[in-house]
């Protein structure tokens, strides 16, 4: 139980500070890059290898300075790589590690276990509040922050002269936009097209697989990804429903929202999604189980016909290079007979 409910909290954490992060977007300084998307073009010239890099690999450099701006506006000018980061992200952490840059991660949030050499980085504390001392104590040159962390904590932060960079995606695109720019920054371009490039197989393959449906085929699906609550339109999990040719039974609302009971029985999914290890803290149950015995619920179609889905809660709460993994997971659970 101790550990479902560590799970639980991670999960919430993640997906309940999207919850209260994405109203904080965009209120940042005028002129910053929406939603976390690359505010610059691409600045890069032939040459050898940076380190960690072989030189066949290396067609592109950054060319530096460079300048761009994160997700609240504020404007960094990099002189080069930054060579100490820390992260209060597993987004983008993961991000880090895919880039090839573990080895210059010198702190992760506590919540950051992927991979494997991230659980034996420094913690830093929370994803929404990380701890000061242990932050400032890293001595990184760039602090990478995601959608969970508020503006008001950014700006603390910041006086206290923390470098800290922040992304606020909100689409698929943004989350790949964001890896290359990360790959601009720290002077792995190549490797960031190349994940990039393989994310957008992955996503083809999906969208692929679903295509050929008629409207009447495309399931209406129920997505709760902690108990109580569900997720609209202008977030990443809608899209992923979307893109894997369901319908969004929340679509219609505005982000992260608390459920009414009421209103998913009349809107009748046919398939319901939920994050596999989850334990609900009042009822002390499974969210499978929780779903299946809400009151009135046995006369959804998805509970009648068994149509529950289990997904990985950490591939679906995190915005970043394993996103299509989660579009892949999402698409299997609404169509397991066209998404193998």
């Amino acid at each position: 139980m101790a550990n479902h409910r560590k799970q639980k909290t991670k999960w919430l954490a993640a997906l309940l500070g999207l919850a209260l992060a994405f109203t904080a977007a965009g209120c940042g300084a005028g002129g910053g890059a929406p939603d976390g998307g690359a505010a610059a073009q691409p600045q890069t010239s032939p040459g050898s290898a940076p380190p960690g890099q072989n030189a066949g690999d290396a067609e592109k450099r950054t060319v530096y300075p460079f300048t761009v701006k994160d997700a609240t506006g504020r404007e960094f000018v990099f002189g080069k790589a930054p060579e100490r980061i820390a992260s209060t992200s597993p987004s983008e952490t993961e991000m880090l590690f895919a880039l090839g840059l573990g080895d210059k991660v010198v702190g992760v949030s506590d919540f950051c276990d992927y991979p494997e050499e991230a659980k034996v980085k420094p913690k830093l504390g929370s994803i929404t509040k990380p701890n000061e001392e242990a932050l400032i104590g890293t001595g990184a040159d760039l602090v990478l922050a995601g959608v969970s962390m508020k503006l008001p904590t950014v700006e603390k932060l910041r006086e206290l002269q923390v470098p800290l960079f922040k992304v606020e995606p909100k689409t698929v695109d943004d989350i790949m936009n964001n890896l290359l720019l990360m790959g601009q920054i720290f002077d792995r371009q190549e490797r960031a097209e190349e994940l990039v490039a393989e994310m957008k197989a992955e996503r083809q393959k999906v969208v692929d697989a679903v295509k050929d449906l008629k409207p009447e085929e495309r399931k209406k699906v129920f997505f709760e990804f902690s108990p109580g609550w569900t997720v609209g339109q202008g977030e990443f999990l809608d899209e992923l429903i979307r893109l894997a040719g369901g319908i969004n039974v929340a679509g219609e609302e505005q982000g992260y929202v608390k459920i009414s009971e009421e209103k998913v029985i009349a809107d009748n999914p046919q398939v319901i999604l939920y994050p596999e290890g989850i334990i609900d803290d009042q009822s002390k149950k499974p969210m499978e189980q929780l779903i299946r015995e809400r009151s009135g619920w046995d006369k959804i179609d998805a509970v009648k016909n068994g149509r529950l889905a289990g997904v990985d809660k950490d591939l679906t709460s995190r915005p970043g290079p394993r996103i299509m993994q989660a579009l892949t997971e999402i698409a299997k659970g609404i169509y397991p007979e066209l998404v193998k």
